[in-house]
């Protein structure tokens, strides 16, 4: 996570996802030529009306004259050595000089203006941010890992204001913004940036890091910086993933032996690959979900629920659905179900497929 030192200078800020209209650095520059241009156009009128002028130095304008005319009356200085005496001259400041310097000062005073006002408002957005947000979601990496586990917990109902996207290269961090995420540029496994995510507050931190190393670092800061935060990681290496746990990671996900074993599956059935895929795809087909026990549902076996249950989570036991301990199901279980993702009617057919 921590590329390089330089770039970490610059890290640990928070950025608010917005849509800039235009870079910040081009509305300036913007506005530095329209001053010039009415800069240019005053020594234009002064030096075609020069007889029209009068210099105490030595009676005479030329050019270099028009130009310190016309920039010491702009910026309303006016020292007095160089005055319009001829009536041609005294209507052009009036009716033209006149008008394009306070041209001249809107567009450098509101430069001045906007600028300060957008970092008020920005302050004033941050501020507000920080005392809205409970209960969200960090996700530290937003690389194809982290993006596809954003997609899913979207998926789910998870608003983009409830996620906070935490990764060390800034452009990525841009990506997160346009993509409506609130993003903070930093190393994770530094307990001031998580300080800046809030992860103090959060509900759940998900680590999709590129390296493994970097995932216990960042665990064991989340950790220590949140103790009641669920932590699931992800890492390459299968033999990683106890040392993960042991840093404070809730759940730990083996990405490549993941991946490995779905097409292991895909090759002896296709099919039943292609259900696999569809369970960990949420929103679309059938979703794998963990709901609550209903009331009605108490004192009932596992199978006489209305959805298709895969096992029952009963304190810290995970009990699957053929073990005779998992039924009658009691109030505080979680149940493991697949669902249609739609919400449609539940999965009783596939309910009375399972085996008695």
């Amino acid at each position: 996570m921590a590329r390089n030192a330089d770039e970490q200078l610059v890290t640990s800020r928070v950025k608010l996802p917005r849509r800039i209209v235009e870079h910040p650095l081009r509305q300036v520059g913007k506005r530095l030529l329209m001053a010039l241009g009415v800069l240019a156009l005053t020594v234009l009128l002064v030096w075609a009306d020069r007889s029209g002028y009068h210099d105490n130095a030595d009676d005479s304008v030329d050019f270099l004259d028009s130009v310190y005319y016309a920039t010491v009356t702009l910026s309303t200085t006016g020292y007095g050595d160089i005055v319009p005496h001829s009536d041609a001259a005294r209507l052009t400041n009036v009716l033209l000089v006149t008008p394009l310097r306070v041209l001249f000062l809107i567009i450098l005073v509101g430069t001045t203006l906007e600028v300060l006002t957008e970092r008020t408002r920005e302050e004033w957005r941050l501020n507000r941010w920080r005392l809205q947000l409970r209960e969200h979601t960090v996700v530290v990496g937003f690389g194809t890992k982290g993006r596809s586990a954003i997609q899913t917990l979207t998926a789910t109902g998870l608003k983009k204001v409830q996620i906070v996207v935490v990764d060390p290269s800034s452009k990525v961090i841009e990506t997160a913004n346009a993509e409506g995420f609130v993003g903070v540029i930093g190393d994770a496994t530094r307990s001031d940036v998580l300080l800046r995510a809030e992860v103090q507050k959060a509900r759940q931190i998900v680590i999709a890091t590129q390296r493994d190393d970097t995932a216990v670092l960042v665990a064991l800061t989340a950790r220590q910086l949140n103790r009641g935060a669920k932590i699931v990681a992800a890492v390459r290496e299968e033999e990683n993933a106890p040392l993960l746990r042991q840093s404070g990671a809730d759940a730990v996900i083996t990405s490549a032996s993941a991946a490995g074993r779905l097409l292991g599956l895909s090759v002896l059935s296709p099919s039943a690959g292609i259900v696999m895929e569809d369970l960990i795809q949420q929103g679309s087909g059938l979703d794998l979900i963990e709901r609550p026990v209903t009331k009605a549902e108490v004192g009932r076996g596992v199978r006489e629920t209305d959805d298709l249950v895969v096992s029952v989570l009963r304190g810290h036991r995970l009990i699957g659905y053929d073990d005779p301990a998992a039924s009658p199901l009691q109030l505080t279980d979680r149940l493991i179900t697949i669902v249609r993702a739609d919400g449609g009617s539940p999965l009783n057919s596939l309910n009375r497929l399972a085996p008695e």
